[in-house]
């Protein structure tokens, strides 16, 4: 048997891009160029959503989003055989570059990982940043996001699902 609760709405979750979209604008206001990177699949929509709502406060700078497929990176392909791979969607060389990559919920860290690594294909950015959803802990690597949605403590065994329509954590309970 398995339990869900409704965490945010899709009308919180606009909100709470609205937020992280200020955040970064403000973090990053001097740079003339961002890159602002989904990772497929679930930071894709959001980095979408977020390329959006910054080129509406950074008028005059260039705001450039894209998404990235970590299959081949993980380091758990052997225990999770790569599926289908997606294709990376990188606009230019990002070699001096300020990255945001985006994902939805941010659990053990090695989906960041594995971005990190596949990133390096595009060139050397100058500094790259953490945007996700939520947050649930439960880090394996020492990996920490610069701009957080909402933190959402979680058990281990817990299912987190985010997508355009709102956030629900599913808790089975026969686990």
């Amino acid at each position: 048997m398995s339990k869900e609760a409704q965490v945010l709405s899709g009308d919180d979750v606009a909100r709470v891009l609205t937020r992280m979209a200020h955040e970064v604008v403000e973090r990053n206001n001097h740079t003339d160029c961002l890159h602002i990177i989904g990772i497929q699949r679930g930071g894709v929509w959001l980095a979408e959503r977020l390329v959006a709502v910054v080129r509406s406060i950074r008028r005059e700078a260039d705001t450039h989003f894209g998404s990235l497929d970590v299959s081949l990176f993980r380091d758990d392909i052997s225990l999770r055989p790569v599926k289908s791979v997606s294709t990376s969607a990188i606009d230019g060389d990002l070699t001096g570059a300020i990255v945001v990559l985006v994902d939805d919920v941010l659990f053990t860290g090695r989906t960041v990982r594995a971005a990190l690594d596949a990133l390096a294909h595009f060139g050397r950015p100058e500094r790259v940043q953490l945007a996700v959803l939520v947050d649930r802990g439960h880090r394996e690597l020492p990996i920490r996001p610069d701009f957080v949605g909402k933190n959402l403590p979680t058990s281990r065994t817990a299912d987190v699902i985010a997508d355009p329509s709102g956030v629900r954590v599913i808790e089975d309970e026969t686990r």
